[in-house]
């Protein structure tokens, strides 16, 4: 019996799809892409008309070989990588390999992976998409002609193994400005004038000054606010005006790529490559016992907010069932896409509503199951009606200051009994969250007394440093990528450490500052915001046939090829720079001079090799340049599991670790114990200090890979006095310095670090 032959690019997705389809085809899988430029050459012939030189990826001929042998036997051929740029390439590829069998082939589309979605898939099954194809080539050559030209310069000039790329610099770029915006920063000072009063009705409230003589309240220095204060000691207070108004707040719309990153980031604490790995298995299929592998979300690479019929039927009428028909809208909630959403795709969703997070639970490991509900829970409350709040907004009159008083009362929560969107961190505005206002029965006219005054000297804050969550929110704004490329931008960019992640917020390493400046300096369009997003949309118009791919290319190499050239002559050589200081060395009568290495800048003697000292150093604010002397390793009572030789306390780069005596013979080095036990439920580790690869010291469960608990935050093992948390973490701001907190965050208790006894 003739069978049709499906091939899709991932063995999980294969196998999910098998279950469906039974004996009447066969599913093979590519597992990814099968030919691509060469690994070790540019790959491009730039003098005729760009041509990829693509070839058969290491270790791919053994599959090629399998596909080619199921083709000869199938009597049709359906082509189903995932449905995008690269899974439209990887279906060109397979059609190229396979165009021998001379047996008719289709480009099926597979947005979610339930039996009725696959059927129809293969019913409307269509011819590749060239176009699509066109897009995902453009994009990948413009990649190789930049990355592959502009790293070897790196190589030369800083250090080998470096690399640039059209997008991942540019990020790196926009980290590195908002580092620079930090420290150029000047906070300038403010107050804030906040009244308790009390009307005829209680409770007692809390108002803000809003305007001092009909003007915007401008309080800029303590004696101005001592004025005011002393000022409304003699004030009558009455209440001037008296609004309420009945407000709705609108549930946001189902996830798209990009809104899921963000708001696992922010919510789950899972980077933005974690997220989209999880999502990749939902979608491919999960085992649920005895109904074998199950896709449980719609395809995760999307910018659509569009959602199909027959699921908003399902979640209406799975709201209507469980929730009330209070909470369901008279007419399904519709949500605008971007202008470049792919109409084909839709939001990211659970591919049948009534498997709620709850059924589940016992086919998911956590994490799967917390990024499942969060899509799940968001789907539906897409659906549901709004939020309904009464807000109190009441001025207050006291001579020539007038304050304000705000505050809600929910009356109906609508979609937010299941699912409220988070918030980016707040900042210290001085200001109370309205939610948290409960305000007194007044009318207009009525006296007020003044129980209490409270000056509050505040400073403006500079802009913050990205979070995962804020950065995808920036790229995604500033069109730099596509929702598809985040993940691996983000990555990318911490793996050639030229950014690290410090408390969940990026930072650029000396590397990243010293290539990015580089790259500004020699290759400025290449590394211009709105360069790269207007070349994002040149590439989207490939795809919609609307722009020719090799004119975009020809546009943009021409120029760059002489930017690279000049580059070449006049980038100057960090790696052969040796900056002069008036530091004497230590070790001979030479001076020592500024070096770049792998780790950054140190001090190293003039006279190498002849003298080969070198040690750190830290730059002051003023820019001068104090020498760290190396310590001698401290005693330890513990022996080298390894070699039986004592441990010392050693002092690196990151800090103070346990290491073996005996390097560089041996080099063992420990964990340091906190005497904290691990948070995780069932867990009976022990937290212990660690150093990432890229050196920052975090704090880990000792039970790694069992138990994934890690936290950036020093524990102590003191428990908190007020929630009776099992444990404190060490916190440090600029405003306060060192303190011990509580990691709850609904409690907000903090102490401060007791000094040692002299």
């Amino acid at each position: 019996m003739s069978k049709s032959l499906i091939i899709v690019e991932s063995p999980a997705k294969a196998r999910t799809l098998q279950k469906y389809l039974g004996k009447a085809f066969e599913v093979k899988a590519s597992v990814g892409h099968i030919r691509d430029l060469p690994v070790r050459s540019l790959g491009v012939d730039v003098e005729h008309d760009f041509a990829p030189q693509y070839e058969t990826i290491r270790g791919k001929g053994k599959i090629i070989n399998e596909l080619k042998a199921a083709a000869k036997k199938a009597d049709a051929i359906y082509l189903a990588p995932d449905p995008d740029r690269e899974g439209e390439a990887i279906a060109y590829h397979i059609a190229e390999i396979l165009r021998t069998s001379k047996k008719p082939m289709h480009r099926a589309l597979f947005h979610e992976l339930t039996k009725k979605a696959i059927l129809a898939a293969i019913d409307k099954a269509s011819n590749i998409n060239l176009h699509l194809f066109e897009a995902q080539q453009a994009r990948r050559i413009l990649d190789r002609l930049v990355g592959y030209q502009i790293s070897p310069l790196l190589w030369d000039k800083v250090r080998r193994g470096l690399s640039a790329g059209r997008v991942q610099s540019v990020a790196v770029r926009m980290i590195c400005e908002r580092e620079e915006a930090i420290a150029s920063f000047t906070p300038e000072e403010y107050w804030s004038i906040t009244l308790r009063l009390a009307g005829t009705n209680p409770p007692p409230f809390i108002a803000q000054l809003d305007r001092i003589d009909d003007a915007k309240a401008v309080v800029a220095d303590e004696q101005t606010a001592r004025q005011i204060t002393a000022e409304l000691q003699e004030a009558t207070f009455r209440v001037e005006n008296l609004e309420k108004k009945k407000k709705k707040r609108n549930p946001s719309p189902p996830f798209i790529t990009s809104s899921m990153q963000i708001e696992a980031n922010r919510k789950l604490r899972f980077s933005a490559k974690k997220t989209m790995t999880l999502a990749q298995r939902l979608y491919e299929g999960i085992e649920l016992g005895s109904e074998g592998p199950t896709g449980l979300i719609t395809y995760m690479r999307t910018d659509s907010t569009r959602i199909n019929d027959e699921a908003l039927e399902e979640a209406r009428n799975h709201i209507g069932k469980h929730y009330g028909a209070e909470f369901l809208p008279a007419t399904p909630n519709l949500y605008k896409s971007s202008k470049a959403a792919q109409g084909a795709h839709e939001a990211i969703r659970p591919t049948d509503v009534s498997r709620t997070p709850e059924s589940l639970a016992p086919f998911l490991d956590k994490d799967m199951l917390a990024l499942y509900t969060l899509v799940w829970k968001r789907f539906v409350a897409s659906q549901m009606t709004p939020a309904v709040y009464d807000q109190t907004t009441i001025l207050i009159d006291a001579g020539r200051y007038r304050f304000k008083a705000v505050g809600s009362i929910m009356r109906f929560l609508g979609f937010m009994t299941l699912y409220v969107e988070a918030e980016e961190e707040a900042t210290d505005t001085g200001a109370t969250k309205e939610d948290e206002v409960i305000l007194p029965d007044l009318v207009k006219g009525d006296p007020l007394k003044r129980l209490e005054t409270f000056p509050k000297q505040h400073f403006t804050q500079p802009p913050p440093r990205y979070t995962e969550a804020t950065l995808v929110k920036a790229l995604e704004e500033n069109g730099v990528g596509r929702p598809s490329t985040y993940a691996s931008i983000i990555s990318t960019i911490q793996e050639k450490e030229y950014v690290s992640l410090n408390q969940r917020k990026f930072e650029p390493t000396d590397l990243g500052k010293l290539v990015n400046q580089l790259l500004v300096e020699h290759f400025p369009s290449v590394m211009d915001v709105e360069f790269t997003a207007s070349m994002e949309e040149k590439l989207d118009q490939v795809e919609e046939g609307t722009t020719d791919w090799l004119a975009i290319l020809k546009d943009f190499y021409e120029p760059f090829r002489s930017t690279l050239e000049q580059a070449k002559k006049e980038m100057k050589s960090v790696k052969r720079t040796a900056v002069p200081t008036d530091i004497p060395c230590p070790s001979c009568h030479g001076t020592m001079v500024i070096k770049w290495g792998r780790m950054g800048e140190f001090l190293a003697c003039a006279n190498y090799p002849d003298c080969k000292h070198t040690q750190d150093f830290r730059k002051e604010e003023d820019g001068t340049i104090v020498p760290v002397a190396k310590e001698e390793p401290e005693e330890s009572n513990e022996k080298c599991e390894k070699c039986g030789r004592p441990m010392v306390f050693r002092h690196g780069r990151y800090g103070r670790f346990l290491a073996c005596s005996g390097y560089p013979e041996c080099k063992h080095i420990k964990a340091q114990t906190t005497g904290v036990k691990c948070p995780e439920e069932g867990c009976n580790g022990e937290l212990v200090q660690k150093v990432s690869k890229r050196g920052k010291t975090f704090f880990s469960c000792n039970r790694y890979p069992k138990c994934s608990f890690a936290t950036w935050d020093k524990p102590v093992a003191k428990p908190c006095p007020l929630c009776g948390a099992p444990f404190l973490v060490e916190k440090q701001t600029k405003k306060e310095g060192v303190r011990l907190r509580c990691p709850e965050k609904s409690c907000r208790y903090a102490e401060n670090i007791e000094e040692p006894a002299p």
